[in-house]
């Protein structure tokens, strides 16, 4: 029997709108209409993979082969679409499905997928009602009977709907931009960098997003120029003076792709909530995080590379990484890029994974289901512990980005900088941006840029931050708690101030993470530990405190059909071979 679901309202027209439409298409779902918002006047390329977040010169960490599912291949699309900007992907036929793919293609491929399914679900004769260039200004719990929730958009319309999933996407606050002279709060869009800079410019943070400001950059000041498969940076006559100084807590700059063997993800690897369930009952009403690693990382890693296994079986997370981190924190960072990557070109010649490296990824994909379960302690540890090693391997820098920067620090041209947490940048008056850190001596130092672009990457927000005001005041969010399994542990921590420790009404010390509350399906959870109806969060920056890696599509199609199955309680595929016929545009309701 399928379920009975008037009308579903997507607030956000990015990849996680379009696999989530994917997963409404796959299930028992009886609905009447779909509302899709999108700021932006183009649905499927939210902020990566259009002009908001991307140039020519940007690539994507993903290859074809690690693609969702969707309405068709790549290759498909290439075989409709070749492409003319891009040569490496003008021929369907013999494209490299490994090869990273350009973000700005990528785009078009998932623009394209939303159009397609959007013709399925009017087909399956569901009506789509599309508001681009229309942002959601808030969203209205409703008490009548036609419809839960109203959404009030800034065209001044309101729009009853059942369901709503939030799909917003990432998030960069404005703090300085735009008043401080030289001062960047992101590197998006990066069309906003127009001008040389004949002068350093500091760059806070060496994850992608750090890479994204440097190829912008350094295209602005020089030319890359590629012989051999060697690419070599020239600077322009005018911008003698330019360089890059990147700024990182860590002193690493990111792991290399390397050949992975396993699928991109898989249901697999994660606890299912029946698990989670039984496994709270024998525990104290946790999951424990040393359990998690040895389930979804030794046992996987056993299996794949018993050699590699045995000399870590017996080490605690702690140990494992201290082996791991230990050499790294000995070796010239740049250096240490050098043989990362001729690490990584071996695996790919031999086709051979870097097996420690893939299972490390696939734990951390797996850990974000139990993760909503952990103690407060074991959140901590896995803050302070794993994640910094995580955040490395996980990056998949391509080898295009690799050889860039290599190009700039063959020619002196960009340096990495460690500094300690409580470095900080403050705004300059006269533009630009003050640096204070601590150099390897322990001397306090103050540097000034003329140029200081923020690349730390998307921040998990809090719920001050939630834009949609009705649901706070209607209490329908919250935000989200983990409880200490020691609770002396969580006095102490509360005594002394450290972390953000907080006393229930009950006596409990509960650890208070970024973001709102959220269950094994997404919903929104309220301050009454009540789930909401109709209400789904899969907006990366409200659930990055419950979900530790909350980034890619591989994880907004996980969440998208986890929301899904908790609208329907079984899902039926769509058929591959089914023809989609051409649908009249004039059938998807533009709004």
């Amino acid at each position: 029997m399928k379920s009975n679901i008037k009308d579903i309202a997507l607030i956000g027209g990015g990849p996680a709108a379009l696999l989530s439409l994917k997963h409404i298409l796959k299930s028992n779902l009886s609905v009447h209409s779909i509302f899709i918002f999108e700021k932006n006047d183009r649905l499927g390329v939210g902020m990566p993979y259009g002009e908001k977040g991307s140039c020519k010169e940007h690539v994507a960490n993903v290859s074809a082969n690690e693609l969702p599912d969707l309405a068709s291949s790549f290759q498909d699309y290439l075989h409709r679409f070749p492409s003319k900007q891009f040569p490496d992907f003008a021929d369907a036929e013999n494209f490299n499905p490994y090869l990273v793919i350009p973000r700005l293609l990528l785009g078009d491929y998932l623009e394209d997928q939303f159009d397609q399914l959007m013709n399925l679900a009017i087909k399956k004769g569901i009506q789509i009602n599309v508001l681009k260039n229309t942002a959601v200004k808030d969203i209205i719990p409703e008490n009548g009977k036609n419809a839960r929730f109203k959404i009030k958009a800034d065209n001044e319309n309101e729009y009853p709907v059942d369901q709503v999933i939030l799909c917003t996407g990432h998030v960069w606050p404005i703090k300085y931009e735009g008043t401080v002279k030289g001062w960047y709060d992101s590197p998006y869009p990066p069309s906003k960098f127009k001008q040389s800079t004949n002068f350093p410019v500091a760059v806070r943070g060496t994850s992608l997003t750090a890479i994204d400001a440097v190829k912008t950059l350094a295209r602005l000041n020089g030319k890359f120029t590629e012989i051999d498969d060697k690419i070599t940076y020239e600077l322009d006559p005018y911008s003698q003076d330019f360089r890059l100084d990147l700024f990182s807590t860590g002193g690493f700059l990111p792991a290399l792709r390397f050949h992975s063997e396993d699928d991109a993800y898989s249901e697999e690897w994660t606890m299912s909530p029946q698990e989670i369930s039984e496994y709270k009952k024998n525990n104290n009403g946790f999951v424990d995080l040393d359990h998690v690693f040895e389930i979804n990382f030794k046992l996987p890693l056993q299996k794949k590379d018993p050699e590699f296994y045995s000399s870590i079986k017996d080490l605690s997370i702690e140990a494992f990484v201290e082996k791991m981190m230990g050499s790294r924190e000995c070796a010239d960072s740049f250096k240490l890029f050098k043989a990362e990557y001729e690490e990584a070109e071996k695996s790919i010649d031999r086709r051979k994974s870097i097996t420690w490296k893939e299972k490390l990824a696939a734990f951390s994909y797996a850990m974000n289901y139990p993760a909503k379960h952990f103690s407060a302690e074991d959140m901590l540890r896995l803050k302070t512990t794993l994640l910094p090693l995580i955040s490395i391997i996980i990056a998949s820098l391509p080898q295009s980005s690799y050889k860039e920067i290599m190009a700039l620090h063959d020619a002196g041209l960009i340096s990495l900088i460690e500094v300690d947490k409580e470095s900080t940048v403050e705004p300059n008056l006269e533009g630009g941006g003050n640096y204070f850190y601590k150099d390897n001596n322990g001397k306090e130092v103050k540097k000034f840029y003329q140029v200081f672009v923020d690349a730390i990457g998307q921040q998990q927000m809090n719920p001050e931050d939630f834009p949609f005001k009705s649901l706070i005041f209607e209490e329908m969010v919250s935000p989200a708690y983990l409880k200490f399994k020691d609770q002396e542990k969580g006095r102490e921590l509360h005594t002394k101030k450290e972390e953000n420790v907080i006393k229930s009404s009950d006596g409990n010390y509960y650890l208070n993470v970024p973001g709102l509350n959220i269950n094994d399906y997404f919903q929104s959870i309220n301050s009454m530990n009540k789930n909401m109806e109709g209400l789904y969060i899969m907006a990366v920056p409200f659930i990055g405190g419950l979900n530790p890696d909350y980034s890619g599509l591989d994880f907004c199609d996980t969440a998208a059909a986890k929301i899904v199955e908790s609208l329907a309680n079984c899902e039926f595929p769509i058929n591959n071979a089914e023809t989609l016929d051409k649908v009249e545009q004039s059938k998807i309701n533009i709004l």
